[in-house]
């Protein structure tokens, strides 16, 4: 019988290696953590503290040195090519820099929808007709449809990079910092953007940050990161609230000054 109170996402025992030199580096560390239908966890650190390399590791762009990361259930390990092809129409990423992820010599509505055509979801009118429902859905015009990414600002190229990732329809978004290189009025409108999908669309969401501000206004739960370790998790009142450890409380300081 299927469990359906099991968690979305469940990390367990994650290590990930690289070689440095003649030794192994642990870029991540025995790390574990659920992520529940529905909910929208923060995972905050330093940098270099692991937060990327995990959320790489969600989306099978890199592959664990060992640890389990199941989705809905299935361990990811256990799937061959295709059925992780097929996956990530379920789970989808929204990097840092907007710029740097979208094809300058494409135009918008073709980036936003290659998605759809390259898994075979939609084609022709179809998928002009998805263009325009997703640009408006983001907070943009149909008619950008036709424009290309230099001539958006960088709060406007998040939110095509966004429409891209939506298209699919997935249950799982990971947010790689995606509003860090964005002033501080345009970080706000993204996250009422994000906020506003999450209900729309039911999205489970890990957001990626080193800004604990950001967490407590966004999110549910909260993994604080160090050299790779889980040293602080909980409800996002509870920690901001309780910190215990030192670093915790110097990323509290350092949002909050």
């Amino acid at each position: 019988m299927m469990d359906t109170n099991q968690p979305l996402l469940e990390i367990n025992n994650l290590l990930v290696t690289y070689p440095v030199g003649k030794v192994e580096f642990s870029a991540v560390d025995d790390v574990s953590f659920t992520i529940e239908k529905g909910e929208t966890l923060g995972m905050v650190g330093e940098s270099g503290s692991g937060k990327s390399t995990i959320a790489k590791a969600v989306v099978q762009l890199i592959r664990p040195t060992s640890g389990t990361i199941l989705f809905d259930g299935v361990s990811l390990d256990s799937l061959h090519k295709k059925e992780v092809r097929r996956l990530r129409t379920r789970m989808q990423m929204v990097f840092q820099d907007p710029g740097g992820s979208l094809n300058e010599y494409m135009r918008v509505g073709k980036i936003i929808t290659e998605p759809l055509l390259v898994h075979g979801l939609a084609k022709g009118k179809e998928l002009e007709e998805r263009a325009e429902e997703l640009l408006l859905q983001v907070g943009l015009q149909k008619e950008d449809a036709n424009r290309f990414p230099h001539e958006f600002s960088g709060g406007q190229k998040q939110r095509i990079a966004i429409a891209r990732a939506i298209s699919l329809k997935p249950e799982l978004l990971v947010c790689d910092e995606p509003t860090s290189a964005l002033d501080v009025t345009v970080q706000a409108k993204i996250l009422s953007l994000l906020s506003k999908l999450r209900k729309e669309l039911g999205l489970s969401i890990l957001f990626i940050t080193h800004d604990l501000a950001v967490v407590n206004a966004f999110c549910d739960t909260i993994v604080v990161l160090s050299n790779g370790k889980v040293i602080e998790r909980g409800g996002v009142d509870d920690v901001i609230r309780n910190a215990k450890h030192a670093i915790t409380k110097e990323l509290i300081a350092s949002s909050y000054a």
